[in-house]
């Protein structure tokens, strides 16, 4: 079976999905059916159900190849990928996953390192929206860049990248946006949305559960990505503080941005597992100790 074909199998079996499957790998519906072709040839027996086009389904047979290869292919292209790592000289790997958005203000220091250590790749990705400490426990992410405090424990606080003024974003149809400026009061009286599985402590930090004087401050929806964060409040249903750095990233002409002038400004620190601090993440560490930390300040 080519490499190819094995993709092919293996999206088709996620997605079950002849359509789909074709748009994720950029390939003709043709192509893919070809694909599965020639294995239920060679294989003897039927690897997807297609008596209905819009519902395939995996057959007895395709389960078990599905569940044999996925492992295999994965080791592969993980041994390709460290062929070609090897062929560039690089030794060694650094995910660095962030939950601020990667802005230009914090290339400084991703080109610093790679200038120190041209050996190891630097891979700078977006930390999931929901519960990314997960992905730090379990190794997918060697390093998390996230607001303080973090109290995790078999967690390594490292040095801070950058503190951060708070914004609150609102609709320009919203009374509030012909106010050049708020303070915390001001929250009480809107509604505002939350993630998932953030523990109280950290969510509190971000945005209070009520006002300096005491006033609730009412989370009436919980999503799960930043673009549906941005969306509802551009449609006025919510508003939302933010660090001031998303300004670098989103300028929408319809959302006004008001500083809140007495929330404490957000740090952000490197963070990582105890038991995996690698000689690429002590040289990250010390980068950023080298730099020293930015600051974000619009209001």
């Amino acid at each position: 079976m080519e490499l190819r074909d094995i993709e092919i199998f293996l999206t088709l079996a996620e997605e079950l999905h002849f359509g789909r499957t074709a748009d994720r790998l950029h390939v003709s519906q043709a192509r893919v059916s070809q694909a599965v072709a020639t294995q239920e040839r060679r294989l003897g027996g039927a690897l997807f159900d297609r008596s209905n086009r819009r519902q395939v389904r995996l057959t007895a047979l395709g389960r078990q190849l599905a569940g044999d290869l996925r492992p295999a292919y994965a080791d592969l292209l993980a041994g390709l990928e460290r062929a070609r790592q090897a062929a560039r000289g690089v030794t060694a790997t650094l995910r660095v996953g962030l939950l601020p958005f990667n802005v230009s203000e914090l290339h400084g220091y991703w080109r610093e390192f790679r200038s120190r250590h041209p050996q190891w790749d630097l891979r700078i990705l977006r930390a999931p929206f929901v519960d990314p400490f997960a992905s730090l426990r379990a190794g997918d992410l060697d390093v998390l860049v996230v607001w303080l405090p973090v109290e995790y424990p078999g967690l390594t606080v490292g040095p801070v990248l950058l503190t951060d003024s708070r914004l609150l974003a609102v609709c320009a149809e919203d009374p509030l946006a012909l106010r050049s400026r708020v303070t915390a009061e001001a929250l009480a009286d809107r509604r505002h949305a939350t993630a998932p599985a953030m523990p109280d402590y950290w969510e509190d930090r971000y945005l209070p559960f009520q006002t300096p004087r005491g006033r609730p401050i009412e989370r009436s929806r919980t999503i799960t990505n930043s673009d549906d964060l941005i969306h509802l409040v551009g449609t006025g249903e919510i508003v939302h503080v933010f660090p001031s750095h998303v300004t670098h990233h989103w300028s929408p002409a319809h959302i006004r941005w008001l500083p809140v002038d007495d929330m404490p400004p957000l740090a952000y620190a490197l963070v990582w597992r105890a038991e995996e601090e690698t000689g690429p993440v002590r040289a990250l560490a010390d980068t950023v100790r080298d730099l020293g930390p930015l600051s974000f300040d619009l209001g």
